[in-house]
């Protein structure tokens, strides 16, 4: 069973993911003073808890959208990184950083909205270095540096690696290396079939054992895939991902790296297509309700290995709820996390650049009209192009052929 402490950071963690303000880690601890939002920062909530994540999820999503963010929404993000390289969810302008409020979930977003900004490799490259000192010894990332690492955290602190182009593989605490520390959160062969390739938040703390979470295999399952935000994979697998082989009394406890994204892949399909294309938020003592968030990721991971076939019920879902997850667009975080969603199914992002967008400071410059056309519509406007062309030709060259046979007839034409 989760202890009280613990308890309060998975909650905080989850609150973190879904771009929601969260109550302290710890149910004793005094509520503070909500924050008044700075000049710059994306979203109109108190940002004590999601400052940082939301800002940094606001610029990766419109600068896939070719929106140029204003100089003062990249200047709050890069003022909000400490001397030591790490970032905290929020630091009130002129407060000093204190490394115990640092985390990883923060530092991982913000260097791969760095990397996607670009021209910040000096804080990208401190950023890195924090991760690499903060890794635990088993490969893996708690929330706060200290703490027993958990699947989210190792999730996005992989993502950040792959978006630094930091190979995983090479970065290393005692001898294991960041996926063997994202393996350790993997179900194996040993779980249940309809188990198997999930991850789970944490191993439970008297026995061990790994139980299935929405949440952790939606956002580990990206890492898993070899990918980061923004997502723009353009390869597609012809089938299905692949389930979790196990050969009876032969398959090791640990899924392998190399088919850890395929069994996620199969596990989260099978999760959606039985959840009416969306995952499920279970907490204890509420209610089950959907995971907007677990299921956007779940999506962004699909797409990131090659399934997007897989994914578009659940992105067709997650537009059918848009108003509720994003309340009408006001919510910073989940709008940038929407906006990344149709950016990486090639959909339409004008609606979603604009809510965006209003959001925040009036950036530098946004896209130009033609932006949006999807790649379908161009495609299909290439061949219509053609067509024209080609039946151009064929009437030249059909009116050529009958004006000579005439001429033959009749020499006097």
């Amino acid at each position: 069973m989760l202890t009280a402490a613990r308890l309060g950071a998975a909650a905080l963690s989850a609150a973190l993911l879904t771009g929601i303000a969260a109550g302290p880690a710890l149910a004793d601890s005094p509520a503070p003073t909500p924050a008044a939002v700075p000049d710059g920062l994306y979203g109109k909530s108190d940002p004590t808890y999601d400052g940082v994540w939301r800002q940094s999820l606001a610029l990766t999503a419109l600068t896939a959208a070719k929106v140029t963010p204003a100089d003062s929404a990249v200047g709050w993000l890069t003022g909000q990184q400490c001397e030591d390289g790490g970032w905290p969810s929020y630091r009130a302008a002129g407060a000093a950083c204190d490394p115990k409020t640092e985390d990883s979930n923060a530092t991982a977003v913000a260097i791969q909205a760095l990397v996607a900004l670009g021209g910040h490799q000096p804080a990208v490259d401190q950023g890195v270095a924090w991760l690499k000192a903060n890794q635990n010894a088993d490969g893996s990332w708690a929330y706060n540096p200290g703490s027993p690492g958990d699947a989210n955290s190792t999730g996005l602190a992989v993502n950040a690696l792959f978006a630094a182009r930091t190979d995983p593989a090479g970065v290393t605490k005692a001898g294991k290396n960041a996926f063997d520390g994202l393996a350790r959160f993997q179900l194996g062969c040993t779980a249940p079939a309809d188990q198997r390739g999930a991850f789970a938040y944490q191993p439970d703390t008297a026995t061990g054992a790994l139980a299935p979470n929405g949440l952790a295999s939606g956002q580990a399952a990206l890492a898993a895939a070899g990918g980061h935000l923004p997502v723009a994979n353009s390869v597609r697998a012809d089938t299905p991902p692949k389930p979790l082989a196990c050969a009876d009394g032969s398959a090791p406890v640990t899924v392998p790296h190399a088919e850890a994204g395929e069994a996620v892949g199969a596990y989260l399909t099978a999760q959606l297509t039985a959840g009416g294309d969306h995952l499920t938020l279970t907490t204890p003592g509420a209610a089950p309700s959907p995971d907007y968030t677990a299921t956007a990721w779940a999506a962004l991971s699909l797409i990131q290995s090659g399934h997007p076939d897989q994914a578009t019920n659940a992105v067709d879902w997650l537009d059918a709820q848009a108003d509720t997850w994003t309340k009408n667009g006001t919510d910073a975080g989940a709008t940038a996390t929407l906006l990344l969603v149709a950016h990486a199914d090639h959909r339409s992002t004008a609606d979603l650049t604009g809510k965006l967008t209003a959001l925040g400071p009036t950036p530098k410059a946004a896209p130009a009209a033609t932006d949006e056309a999807t790649p379908a519509k161009k495609k299909n406007d290439g061949i219509s192009q053609y067509w024209i062309i080609g039946v151009g030709l064929l009437i030249g060259i059909g009116g050529g052929l009958l004006l000579s046979l005439q001429r033959k007839r009749n020499p006097n034409l």
